[in-house]
């Protein structure tokens, strides 16, 4: 699968096969082509939290009002800011920096076969709180990622709309 493919295939998947292990070497994949993402002056702001425990997984759909399809997903991969690892002690773009490792991630998914659901907390801050509370963290989780085997095929959603274009 090439890269035009991976982005036209991917779709939010909100229904798993249950019960289906993802192999760490799979897993890695994903985790290092999110870190193969770009950064605002390579600071490279983000931390990764893989969550297999299905009771973390629950304590994250308790808290989270949008992540019930954690009930049968394989794994949740939590993105999460670390605004203090440019020189300066700020970082204003970690946010974006981590949008680009999540979009990284769900790609590399695609490519391997799985499905992913980015279920966002950042910038909403007592989300943000409550999932950092659950994860033990003190970095600004940015948003959830479920994984696992599709057990559905929704159709596209995206599409190109010209009038959302302005060449100059």
């Amino acid at each position: 699968m090439n890269t035009s493919e991976a982005i036209r295939a991917r779709r939010s998947i909100r229904k798993y096969q249950p019960g289906v292990r993802i192999p760490r070497e799979d897993v890695e994949k994903m985790l290092e082509a999110a870190m193969m993402a770009p950064s605002a002056r390579n600071t490279r702001p983000w931390e990764f939290v893989v969550v297999e425990d299905r009771q973390v997984l629950d304590g994250l759909m308790a808290v989270h009002p949008y992540c019930g399809m954690l009930k049968t997903a394989s794994l949740a991969v939590v993105v999460c800011g670390r605004p203090d690892l440019q020189e300066d002690g700020g970082n204003p773009f970690w946010p974006e920096d981590c949008g680009a490792a999540i979009e990284n991630l769900l790609l590399q998914a695609v490519e391997l076969g799985y499905g992913t659901c980015w279920c966002g907390c950042y910038p909403a801050q007592d989300r943000a709180a409550a999932v950092q509370k659950v994860l033990n963290v003190t970095s600004v989780p940015v948003a959830i990622v479920a994984v696992g085997k599709p057990d559905e095929a929704p159709g596209a959603r995206g599409f190109f709309d010209p009038s959302r274009v302005k060449y100059i």
